[in-house]
This record gives structure tokens, C-alpha cells and sequence, in this order.
């Protein structure tokens, strides 16, 4: 039997598969459809024509708009149908259109959305994702499998995202861009193949970085990207130089870590 909270408003046009878990408040609209495995934690509202299904829990507070299909299985070649999960966090906004979609066991199963993250009509999570929090995904953002988006990054629309790739805490795509490469914290990237155009100052300004500190980071950035040597060798070298920097050393442990794809660079090569 379904866990149904007496304040929830459930149209009766919707249905609610036995075994769904449907928390206080939340109201689901006509022609939408929850799954067994699904639980919808407080205040989730649900327009019509909506499906929430797969081992998947929406955080309280969220919004789905109609046409969105959240958890459904993997669209990898190697879909089983073994046992995977999507958790989205609270607060998030799923514009008309958007498909998430549960992870994979060769990518870990589990796919992973923070809090407060707004996706905007026809974009795409791919299975085994995993996001942070305060993220926008503007409309027809493409992420494929096993990417990673760190806190407060904006993704312009129309753009698409390698698979394996990492997007940095605060970093902004362009919109139409080809993300082939990783992208460093407070990156800008544009174009096709995506090219590094600097750092994101206004989004550092407008989160309260002071300018010593922004003017800290960029001295790295000339340094790693105009250095003499490759990007991870050059990041490696100055991080003495900006170890009492936490921001400029967030741009040097992103690119010294270990990961299945080359630095986005300001030059069209590999990192």
C-alpha cells in the first residue's frame, strides 16, 4: 500500500502506485504518474502530466513541472535493470520537459542532484550524475553519463557536457558550448570545442569574494594557463605560492586530481 499523507491533494485523474511514499502537503496533478519506488518528501508539487518513477526521492519543497520524467532507467548501452537510484534535494526546480534519469551499477547506481537547483525546460541528467547545490541548467542543457557539477555553476543553454567530465564550483558555460574537457572553478567557457576564456568575475564579486582574493586567483590562472609547461605540471609547481589561498587552491587540487578527461584550456590543447 501507498503512504499517502492526509494533506496531500492527489487529483483524481493522477495515479499513485502502491508502495509510493507521498509526504505532507504535496500536491500532484491531473495525468501525472508515481511510481512504487518513489517518495516525494513535504510540500513537492507535481503539475499534470508528469512521471516520477525508478528508486527515486524528491527532497522537500521541490517542483516538476508537466512533460518532465524524473528517474527513468539509463539510457547507457549497458542498462540491465539492475537495482540504481536519483536523489534530487530540496528545494529544486524541474521546468517542463526535464528527464533525469536513475544511475547505473558500473557508475556507482546512484545518481545525485544538491538543493536549490533550478533546470530550465528540455535539460537533461544523464544516469550516475552527481550535483551540487545552487546549480542552473538553462533550457536544452545536455549533461551525458558520470558528469560532475560542482556548487553554483550556470550552464547556458544548449549546451552539452562530455561524459566524465567536471565542471567546478561557480564556473558558467556559455550557451551552445561543447564541454569536452573538464572546466576549473570560476571558469568561463564558450564555443565548440569549448575554449577557456577566463575566470567568472562577476560571479566571484557577486558571491562576496573581495577583490585581493579574486585578484589572487587570476594571478594563478596566468600562471597555470600562460606557464611554460603543461597545465598540471605548472599547478603542481605555484602551489606553494597560493597555499594560504583556499580559492586559488581549489583551482589547483581541480586540476592536480586525478580525472578521465584532459583541462579545459584558453588554447585548444590538452592539460
Amino acid at each position: 500500500m501507498s503512504t499517502i499523507s492526509a494533506s496531500a491533494r492527489i487529483h483524481p485523474l493522477a495515479v499513485i502506485e502502491d508502495g509510493a511514499v507521498v509526504g505532507e502537503n504535496v500536491v500532484v496533478g491531473p495525468f501525472s504518474h508515481i511510481g512504487p519506488r518513489v517518495v516525494l518528501k513535504d510540500d513537492v508539487e507535481i503539475a499534470s502530466h508528469v512521471v516520477v518513477t525508478g528508486n527515486t526521492e524528491i527532497g522537500k519543497g521541490c517542483r516538476i513541472f508537466s512533460m518532465a520524467v524524473i528517474g527513468g532507467v539509463s539510457q547507457s548501452l549497458h542498462e540491465a535493470g539492475e537495482t540504481s537510484s536519483l536523489t534530487v534535494g530540496d528545494n529544486c526546480v524541474m521546468r517542463e520537459g526535464v528527464t533525469m534519469n536513475t544511475g547505473t551499477v558500473g557508475g556507482g547506481g546512484k545518481t545525485v542532484v544538491g538543493n536549490d537547483c533550478l533546470f530550465l525546460a528540455n535539460s537533461h541528467v544523464a544516469h550516475d550524475c552527481q550535483l551540487g547545490s545552487g546549480i542552473i541548467m538553462s533550457n536544452n542543457v545536455m549533461l551525458a553519463g558520470h558528469v560532475h557539477v560542482a556548487d553554483r555553476a550556470i550552464l547556458g543553454g544548449g549546451c552539452a557536457v562530455h561524459q566524465f567530465s567536471r565542471i567546478g564550483r561557480q564556473a558558467f558555460i556559455g550557451g551552445l558550448s561543447a564541454v569536452n574537457y573538464d572546466v576549473i572553478p570560476y571558469g568561463m567557457l564558450n564555443g565548440n570545442p569549448g575554449i577557456l576564456g577566463g575566470l567568472n568575475v562577476v560571479g566571484m564579486t557577486r558571491a562576496g569574494m573581495d577583490k585581493q582574493t579574486i585578484h589572487r586567483v587570476r594571478r594563478a590562472y596566468k600562471d597555470i594557463f600562460e606557464g611554460e609547461g603543461n597545465i598540471r605540471a605548472n599547478a603542481a609547481a605555484v602551489r606553494d605560492a597560493y597555499i594560504d589561498c583556499a580559492e586559488a587552491m581549489e583551482v589547483i587540487d581541480f586540476i592536480t586530481a586525478d580525472s578521465d578527461r584532459a583541462i579545459s584550456s584558453p588554447f585548444r590543447r590538452k592539460g
